[in-house]
């Protein structure tokens, strides 16, 4: 009865969410039309516009501002209603049917990546959309220019036009960039209301990036066309403190270029930190954006970017505290696992990823680890695995495997972010299908299997794991699989998992591999020291709800009364003498002030409520071991003879394949089972290849999840 009552609370939330998120999205299918501009603008205005609180600001407060944050604070509580449920309560048969179908790859090879058939629709429309307001912009201010009006403004007819197309290509921008901080706000309940998580949406914001700075200059260079041809060009150095600022536009604009430069795959991989550093210059593009236009105009596309603004303080908030780090365990392959302390509260799903910043190799840089531990299994642990592969990576690697004893590492952390809720308990049969280091996101999928097979009776899919690996040391990432603590005597009869590991590069194994080892290094606590915790505790997602509203109230109300007693007494809403620079300053402080306040007293009293009882429990029960190392062989004849009952039975499910590559398509169609996952992370082309095995309908029965641990 309480399940079906959950249920029901959840179906009525994303219920008003969509109705509210689609009547947004009615106003700007509306917005190019003379329906719009004649008869809904006026009234709005008439309505919101005209308050000696709000002045016309109000209008594009009210109208496109409120509904966003309203849609956002309903997403939380649906979210929190969702985490209430049980997460293994699912009907298998929703995977059948049309559902099935649009989740299948569609593209698989070209410059979008791997694009489901939902993806390609939502990318029709939202270009429908674009299209649509341009062509019917065009042609309600086309039919007013005429060779006359023209004339009487000293301009040729194509001038008139060219000028008139230059600013509707802005207000075409501008619908993208109500949408480009959304799917980087990691934290947002957007994303996980819709099924989605942080780095799968990372696609959407490159696409959406190029989209706008493409836009925008072609908004910019129409501009500098126009003003040469009449003459004007001084107009690029115009900065009107009442009107549209020319030049805070071109500041904004030269900032996003350097940051588009950037992001190309040849430099993001060669000169990552410049890539880095230049995509905190968003922070001059958005803020002479507002300049630009004015912050009445801003509130249009405002609303995602001040999800991204709650987000991205929390995290500074909680990237300030110094984390338990409690050992690290240097594997031969240059790869590093390091383990956590972590709040028993915190709760995150498989596949999670945690950001990782060690300021004693770099203050500024964070990189993003997939979580291979497991919440359910290792309640006050968290685990993650760090491959020696950039500049970053391999300045850890060097120093932790040095000879030089290191007592304690500082780290900060961001996270963790994932998935609401994990659909890997649908099917009957779960294929994951690894390169390299790719195998770390599965191994957080195995270990909360095995706990769900310890201790809830729910039925386990079989476990496919293909992992392809270039030589024998790299067999040692094997030993992750399990964990150090929290199984019992032996994995469950219900755990029926199958391990094929092929070394691709050697034809035999290796007699030096039985040699190498695992080092393990155990570091000091401090009591400056803190688990990883949530940093709105346990009951997050209404805390988040919580803070996006009140903070949008106090934020209301602040500027409510600066402007009916400061800026109305001067202004006489006119918009004509008082700054719009000013009132811009004005309204983005206020709005830092209400998000810094609002997230600030949340985050102190939940870690006063559940953070501090923790941290000396832990702190008191840390005990190290009295050496710095674990001489644990990790060649894999060694592992055979390994004690430990689980680590037994891993072996004997494993089968390795030297001097060749798997046959994917024999391996994927083979598995039975009417309903069969499949997961993928490695090589580009080997993701390519996977997609392309299940979209070509070979085997109805393999579902592609559209979950991408790519960055």
């Amino acid at each position: 009865m309480d399940s079906e009552r959950e249920r029901d609370r959840m179906e009525m939330t994303k219920f008003f969410m969509m109705v509210v998120f689609l009547g947004t999205i009615m106003l700007w299918i509306m917005m190019p039309t003379l329906t719009y501009k004649n008869k809904w603008q006026p009234y709005m205005r008439l309505k919101f516009g005209a308050s000696t609180y709000f002045g016309a600001t109000g209008t594009t407060l009210f109208m496109y501002m409120f509904p966003m944050i309203l849609v956002a604070c309903l997403g939380c509580v649906y979210l929190h209603f969702k985490k209430r449920k049980s997460p293994h309560h699912i009907d298998r048969e929703i995977k059948g049917g049309v559902w099935s179908a649009l989740r299948k790859p569609m593209l698989v090879k070209g410059p979008l990546g791997i694009v489901s058939v939902t993806e390609i629709m939502f990318l029709a429309m939202f270009g429908a959309l674009l299209l649509w307001s341009f062509i019917t912009y065009l042609r309600n201010k086309f039919a007013t220019i005429t060779p006359q009006s023209a004339a009487a403004d000293g301009q040729y007819l194509w001038q008139a036009k060219l000028e008139s197309a230059a600013l509707r290509i802005g207000f075409i921008g501008n619908i993208c960039l109500a949408f480009l901080f959304l799917p980087v706000a990691r934290g947002s309940s957007l994303l996980p209301a819709v099924g989605l998580t942080s780095e799968s949406s990372i696609k959407y914001h490159i696409w959406l990036g190029h989209m706008v700075i493409a836009i925008f200059t072609a908004h910019g260079l129409c501009y500098i066309i126009y003003w040469v041809s009449v003459h004007e060009i001084s107009q690029m150095l115009m900065w009107d403190t009442k009107d549209i600022s020319n030049l805070a536009g071109e500041i904004s604009l030269v900032a996003g270029l350097v940051m588009w430069a950037t992001t190309y795959p040849a430099v993001r991989r060669r000169f990552f930190e410049v890539f880095f550093y230049t995509h905190y210059l968003y922070i001059v593009f958005m803020l002479f954006f507002v300049f630009h236009v004015g912050i009445s105009y801003t509130f249009i596309s405002f609303p995602g970017f001040y999800i991204f603004m709650v987000d991205r303080f929390l995290r500074f908030l909680q990237s300030r505290d110094n984390i338990r780090l409690l050992s690290a365990r240097i594997l031969p392959s240059d790869t590093i696992e390091l383990t956590f302390s972590k709040n028993p509260r915190l709760v995150y799903s498989p596949t999670s990823i945690l950001f990782v910043n060690i300021p004693s190799i770099s203050r500024l840089q964070w990189h993003p680890f997939t979580i291979t531990s497991s919440s359910n299994l290792e309640a006050e642990k968290l685990s993650v695995v760090i491959k020696s592969e950039g500049k970053w990576s391999t300045k850890l690697y060097q120093r932790l495997s040095s000879s030089h004893q290191i007592d304690r590492l500082a780290v900060s952390v961001e996270g963790p972010y994932g998935p609401a809720s994990t659909d890997f308990f649908m099917h009957e049969a779960l294929v994951m299908v690894s390169g390299g280091s790719g195998i770390t996101p599965f191994i957080s999928v195995i270990r909360d299997m095995i706990a769900t097979s310890q201790n809830q009776k729910c039925k386990i899919p079989k476990i496919t794991l293909i992992c392809a690996f270039k030589n024998s040391s790299e067999i040692s990432m094997l030993h992750l699989v399990l964990p150090l603590s929290g199984l019992q005597t032996e994995l469950s009869s219900d755990i029926n998992i199958k391990i094929e590991a092929f070394i691709t590069r050697e034809k035999e194994p290796r007699s030096e591999a039985t040699t190498e080892q695992i080092k393990t290094l155990w570091f000091k606590p401090s009591l400056s020291d803190q688990p990883i915790s949530a940093i709105l505790g346990p009951n997050s997602w209404l805390w988040l709800g919580g803070i996006l509203s009140s903070s949008f109230l106090i934020f209301m109300i602040i500027i409510g009364i600066i402007s009916r007693y400061y800026i109305y007494p001067i202004d006489h809403n006119t918009y004509k003498i008082y700054s719009w620079t000013s009132e811009s300053i004005i309204y983005i402080l206020v709005i830092c002030v209400s998000i810094m306040a609002t997230s600030s007293a949340a985050m102190f009293w939940n870690k006063k409520k559940y953070g501090n009882n923790v941290e000396t429990k832990q702190v008191q029960n840390v005990e190290l071991p009295s050496t710095t190392s674990s001489p644990t062989s990790c060649g894999y004849n060694s592992m055979r003879e390994i004690e430990s009952s689980p680590q037994e039975s891993l072996v004997q499910r494993t089968t390795l394949h030297y001097g060749e590559r798997p046959n994917l398509t024999k391996l994927l169609l083979d598995v039975e089972g009417s309903s069969v996952g499949v997961l993928v992370c490695g090589p580009k082309k080997m993701r390519q290849k996977v997609a392309k095995i299940c979209s070509t309908g070979l085997a109805k029965n393999l579902h592609f999840e559209s979950i991408s641990f790519s960055w």
